[in-house]
């Protein structure tokens, strides 16, 4: 995994190097949906040489999907096969050596702990509120990092969440956002450029906490038609449910 000419224009880089490059090869990451951000993260992991992705969804492709889901085409919608399998398969032929694991189900209070077990790191590239609720949780009570993603029209966000160091999801939305005004990328659209940007940024914090970096933990807003990026202090609240007062409100009891 540390092989040199792949990696060459790694290896070089002062923020990664050959003892980065090990590290990436020894680092295990969930990517919590395999729709336009999961699948623009997960082949980011991989092609950078991160040993071992676990890919979690229960959808299939459908049309709609192929303006941004860069690991499916025509072919995977007429076939309906799920797309953590079309993925895992795409990707093991990105880097054979890479271990890639996928897991045909949904994310949800009664399995999110056992998901989350093994790997060093979660993504997040789910759609809406109560699954990051439910990941948040688990990510928090086990210390496992998360790297939150959001995206709707032109715009997308994240924040880094490190367990224990910073901020939690409920320290900045104390109780998920509801309604039916709430934007979505089914009612509001979604440019097709907005996944790949908000996956590389997420994607970045991964490979510099992989690394042993330290990332950054500020809330960092994007609009890529207005040509902006903004960062927002985040603060951890003592008084957090979550991360404050160990509350873990979204998982099965």
């Amino acid at each position: 995994m540390t092989d040199e000419p792949r990696y060459a224009r790694q290896l070089v880089l002062d923020e990664i190097g050959p003892e980065g490059q090990r590290r990436l090869a020894a680092g295990s990451v969930l990517v919590a949906g395999c729709g336009a951000l999961g699948g623009n993260q997960a082949q980011l992991l991989v092609r950078a040489g991160v040993g071992r992705v676990r890919i979690v969804d229960r959808d299939v492709p459908e049309p709609s999907n192929l303006p941004r889901q860069v690991l499916f085409d025509e072919d995977d919608v007429a076939a309906g096969r799920p797309k953590a399998e079309v993925a895992a398969e795409r990707l093991r032929r990105v880097n054979r050596a890479a271990a890639i694991e996928e897991r045909v189900v949904a994310i949800g209070a009664g399995n999110a702990e056992e998901l989350i077990a093994d790997v060093e790191l979660v993504l997040d590239a789910t759609d809406n509120f109560p699954t990051r609720y439910i990941l948040n949780d688990a990510c928090v009570k086990h210390g496992v990092p998360w790297i939150y993603g959001g995206i709707v029209g032109t715009s997308g966000m994240c924040l880094v969440v490190l367990p224990g160091r910073g901020p939690c999801l409920r320290c900045l939305f104390p109780d998920p956002p509801a309604g039916p005004g709430l934007p979505t990328p089914a009612t509001e659209g979604i440019l097709n450029t907005v996944p790949a940007l908000i996956a590389a940024v997420q994607v970045t914090e991964a490979i510099k906490l992989l690394c042993g970096e330290p990332p950054a933990t500020d809330l960092l807003l994007v609009d890529a038609w207005q040509r902006t990026f903004r960062s927002v202090p985040v603060e951890r609240d003592p008084a957090c449910p979550c991360c404050g007062r160990d509350r873990f409100d979204f998982l099965a009891s």
